[in-house]
């Protein structure tokens, strides 16, 4: 058995109110390994392009309120 399969078998066997935790919890910490990453790519300038875009676009009057 591999160590996803381990995984995977452990969290079927949790009670509802375990696996509800268990989402909470892993909500947060996707949520933060997202944050992490998207902060990289900015430090990296991979991110520059597409503010560029943006910004060029909101100049030209190109964009609606969300």
């Amino acid at each position: 058995m591999t160590r996803l399969e381990d995984i995977e078998k452990a969290i079927s066997g949790l009670s509802s109110e375990e696996f509800a935790r268990f989402r909470a919890w892993f909500e947060e910490f996707d949520a933060a390994r997202f944050d992490e990453k998207i902060k990289r790519d900015a430090e990296a300038g991979k991110l520059d392009r597409l503010a560029e875009q943006a910004l060029a676009d909101y100049r030209r009057g190109r964009f609606r309120e969300l």
